[in-house]
């Protein structure tokens, strides 16, 4: 197969990648390198994790130049993972989730309806669970009550895809990522935030007293759900499906940190704050509608998972830690 990955210099973009182009596949990808977070670490992490892809440099709201791509590479498959990413920036910049997660998703279903692609895997987010859900999450439970605007562009992100499914057959599979960590992340997410202020010596802030748990997941295992549910075909009348990919093993705050502060040798220095806007308490997902499709199987606990995350932060930002 010939395989477009977007947000392809991003955290899950550049693993998923590097795990496709190991497996044989041909995968052209686009990134639009940003700055929301450094683009220096997004060209860095391509170069260390999948330098052979060529990623192409374009905004998914280029239309004419996204339909040039697409005539260009042919692809069979897209897996779609670009997007203004984020729950609090969402409140300081809605345009820019507007922009690209609505308006550049639907550039992505045109063109996937109208270049005959046989499968588009796309990136949801547990997060469009917000107030409605109970743990352990499920895909059958209510995703209208969101918590914040990038939630509810990752709702939406599944409604449009469902109506492509149903109006031109267009095959389609949501996957619902729950907070994502490892070697190469995103600065902006707690396992680096943490990691790194613990190490240089700096504070953190510790929202809602270190109560809320969540669901971290090594992205090794989300990139092996990623190829898990873009070998799976749906045989339902709507070929739309929607899938968790967790860990299936809240954590709470502290003690996440207290795995960190053991790998950094060195306590966290902590100032604890209320709950944030747009938060979520815990999240949780359940993952046997994906091990019973593709045999998903998370096997990284964050005992063993976060350190290497810890050792990474250390030799690559050093004395920027």
């Amino acid at each position: 197969m010939t395989i477009l990955v977007t947000g392809a210099a991003g955290f899950i973009g550049a693993y998923t990648c590097q795990a496709l182009a190991a497996c044989g596949e041909r995968v052209v990808g686009l990134d639009n390198y940003n700055s929301y977070y450094d683009p220096q670490l997004k060209r860095d992490r391509v170069a260390a994790l999948c330098p052979q892809v060529d990623i192409r440099t374009l905004d998914l709201t280029d239309r004419e130049g996204l339909a040039a791509l697409f005539e260009e590479v042919q692809p069979t498959a897209v897996i779609h993972l670009a997007a203004q990413a984020g729950v609090r920036y969402s409140l300081e910049n809605p345009h820019a989730y507007v922009d690209s997660n609505l308006a550049g998703f639907v550039n992505m279903l045109e063109l996937c309806r109208h270049r005959g692609v046989r499968h588009l895997v796309y990136a949801s987010s547990s997060s469009v669970y917000g107030d409605s859900a109970t743990p352990p999450f499920s895909e059958d439970q209510r995703v209208d009550q969101p918590r914040s605007l990038y939630a509810a562009t990752k709702a939406a992100n599944e409604l449009m895809a469902y109506t492509y499914a149903q109006l031109y057959g267009l095959p389609a599979t949501g996957l619902r990522f729950f907070t994502v960590y490892g070697p190469w992340g995103r600065p902006d997410m707690a396992p680096l935030l943490f990691a790194r202020a613990v190490l240089a010596g700096r504070s953190i802030e510790v929202f809602n007293q270190g109560r809320m748990r969540r669901d971290f997941t090594h992205v090794s295992d989300i990139v092996a759900g990623i190829l898990g549910a873009l070998s799976h075909s749906s045989t339902a009348p709507v070929p739309h499906q929607v899938f968790n990919l967790g860990n299936h093993t809240p954590v709470e705050l502290e003690y996440f940190i207290g795995v960190i502060e053991s790998a950094a040798g060195q306590p966290a220095q902590k100032i604890y704050k209320p709950m944030q806007p747009g938060d979520m308490v815990q999240t949780m997902a359940d993952t046997s509608r994906a091990k019973a499709a593709f045999g998903y199987e998370p096997a990284t606990p964050i005992e063993s998972g976060l350190p290497p995350v810890v050792e990474w932060c250390r030799d690559y930002f050093g004395a920027r830690a």
